[in-house]
């Protein structure tokens, strides 16, 4: 075993050293980290101080990345600017990116008290209809709050860019596609809807454009409901945050949906799914919550499949050149092909 391998991924008594501990909730020094679930790129931690305050502490994988700084910097920037508004969230208390510290970025946040849905769901989500036909029209509600967050009032407009921003959408994801194709294996396995789903893209552009911040992964995955009732606690994850039309996000999580006349091929996300609304009655939800004209939300919805599927594919590539276990490449390969064939399926309407 390495030393590196062997040292411990947050370090104590660097934990205690760091300055600003002392503006964060809670007295005397941390006496103990355990880690809890979650996370897929960042690692994440209950922090005990002498007091008992819990808190949560987050930093990179263990494979850190050379951009982890500027990551974190943007998440805390995010989370500060979200304060004071109706977007449920975790509240930051602190963030360092100096290395020195615990040898990573970090940051130190509330501990929500709540669940992340994934698979068979706890309690009266898994025995009530009602319960679980609130938690998505929560989740949607989430989204149409962040939707209705000023970027300039938050002071994020410069959070990223947006000129062109619906045609760099489509450019990007598409160059990433074609990349792909550089692998044999893969072309041979490439879903034959990839460019014809491009073309109706590029064809079907919507002429109106909203600037919104967008959390750029809004999903069950990285949101927690409260356990004692149907309710969105916390949005989590923000890393990805940007500028863009907030009909993304809603696109985003519709591409986990499952209903009759879909494509088979692919289970839902949590169980049971019964109880659960249509896309279609979500969308007129969204659309009264933000008063916003929905028309043009088909386009994103096949914008976030085709989104959804490049990714997919690129760790399928990544697999099929040896960088990533195979067998994961190939069950993210077939989930691309699912997203395909939606998007496939919404513009042959």
């Amino acid at each position: 075993m390495s030393s590196a391998d062997s040292e411990p991924l947050v370090d104590l008594n660097r934990l205690n050293k760091w300055p600003e501990l002392a503006t964060v909730p809670g007295e005397g020094r941390v006496v103990s980290l355990e880690p809890l679930p979650g996370g897929a790129q960042n690692l994440l931690f209950t922090v005990r101080r002498a007091d008992g305050t819990e808190l949560v502490l987050r930093r990179p994988g263990k494979h850190v990345r050379d951009d982890a700084a500027a990551t974190f910097l943007r998440e805390a920037r995010v989370l500060g600017a979200l304060s004071g508004t109706d977007v449920p969230h975790p509240r930051l208390y602190g963030y360092c990116v100096d290395s020195e510290v615990i040898g990573v970025p970090f940051c130190v946040m509330e501990k929500i008290d709540g669940f992340t849905p994934r698979g068979k769901l706890p309690g009266k989500y898994g025995t009530e209809p009602a319960w679980r036909r609130s938690m998505a029209l929560e989740l949607v509600k989430g989204g149409a709050h962040l939707a209705g967050v000023d970027p300039r009032e938050a002071g994020l407009d410069d959070l990223s860019k947006t000129d062109g921003w619906l045609e760099r959408q489509i450019a990007r994801y598409t160059k990433m596609l074609h990349g792909y194709r550089d692998n044999a294996e893969y072309r041979e396995s490439e879903s034959a809807h990839v460019d014809a789903i491009h073309d109706w893209l590029e064809a079907n552009q919507p002429k109106d454009f909203r600037v919104g911040i967008v959390h750029g992964d809004l999903q069950f995955a990285n949101v927690m409901f409260d356990h004692e009732s149907p309710r969105l606690a916390a949005i989590v994850d923000w890393e990805m945050a940007a500028l863009g039309d907030p009909l993304v996000d809603l696109a985003w999580i519709l591409t986990a949906w499952r209903e009759e006349g879909d494509p088979p091929g692919s289970d839902p996300y949590i169980q049971p799914w019964s109880g659960i609304p249509s896309r279609a009655e979500l969308v007129e939800h969204y659309g009264e919550l933000t008063q916003r004209d929905t028309a043009d939300f088909p386009w994103f919805q096949v914008l976030a499949h085709f989104r959804l599927a490049a990714l997919l594919e690129g760790s399928y590539f990544r697999a099929l050149n040896g960088k990533m276990d195979r067998r994961m490449g190939d069950g993210l390969h077939n989930y691309a092909r699912w997203q395909w064939a939606k998007a496939y399926q919404e513009i042959s309407r």
